[in-house]
């Protein structure tokens, strides 16, 4: 494991006033939120550069780390700070990687340790003085997964849960029509946020994308998967459905799709 994780690049940049996008080896992207009092730390990605020693040069206040989910591309930085707050419903999804042996061997040799993790729950607000992130949840990429709206910038953290390369084929992810109806409750956030910044981006993405997935995830429950092309990854084949976004707006990236289990419809 240790090979895997060597040092790699981190690529910082602040997208907004206070608002800084840590790019960690074009593999997984965390934010930091400055406020007047504190500041949030949203994901950690994958431990392969000492991101306490980055978060220090950025700011000097009390930072609140929150894992969007519990995967280890966005956990794994944990090491580097005193806890976290995850969703209890990702609890032991999170375990399964940090209790690795291979993993707490990696820890170890660097002198560190996974700190403990704290409950984060929809509903939840951080004050970070003049500015305030309300959680909201969306389960589907995991059963936990969770969303941050960042109220008065108007920018919506969306982790894996909302991106242009969705992972809905993974062991643990609900079913297509569970996610769905999990997107239904919160499509209100599209008239609450004018920007995405999600767990794996290098610029932000107008709001419109949320419901242009909403609109690839309901094609795929109502069988509009004709043409569907197979989807080859490291556990396997299974399928990736795309998308529309909207003309005119910005995103990111040009392509857009959603990876699925033919079995994991609903």
């Amino acid at each position: 494991m240790s090979e895997n994780m060597e040092k790699k690049e981190l690529f910082v940049k602040e997208v907004r006033p206070g608002i800084w996008l840590l790019d960690e080896a074009h593999e997984a992207t965390g934010y930091l939120v400055i406020g007047s009092e504190r500041a949030c730390l949203i994901d950690t990605m994958n431990s392969y550069t000492d991101l306490g020693e980055t978060v220090r040069k950025l700011t000097d206040k009390p930072v609140t780390v929150v894992n969007t989910h519990g995967h280890p591309d966005h956990i794994f930085g944990n090491m580097y700070f005193p806890e976290a707050y995850l969703h209890p419903a990702d609890a032991e999804l999170a375990r399964q990687f940090t209790e690795d042996p291979e993993f707490i061997a990696y820890i170890r040799e660097k002198g560190l340790q996974m700190p403990p993790f704290r409950d984060i729950l929809p509903g939840d607000v951080i004050d970070l003085g003049g500015r305030t992130l309300e959680v909201f949840g969306l389960p589907g990429h995991t059963p936990g997964g969770i969303l941050l709206l960042l109220r008065e910038d108007r920018v919506l953290f969306t982790g894996d849960s909302v991106n242009h390369h969705l992972w809905m084929q993974l062991k643990g992810c609900l079913s297509m029509r569970a996610f769905v109806a999990a997107l239904d409750k919160i499509m209100f956030l599209q008239d609450r946020a004018d920007i995405i910044l999600h767990g794996h981006a290098r610029d932000e993405d107008d709001i419109s994308l949320l419901p242009c997935l909403r609109e690839g995830a309901a094609e795929i429950v109502a069988g509009k998967t004709q043409g569907d092309l197979p989807y080859h990854w490291f556990d396997g084949d299974d399928l990736q459905h795309p998308f529309r976004c909207l003309p005119g707006r910005h995103y990111q990236q040009d392509d857009h799709v959603i990876c699925y289990r033919a079995d994991n419809i609903g």
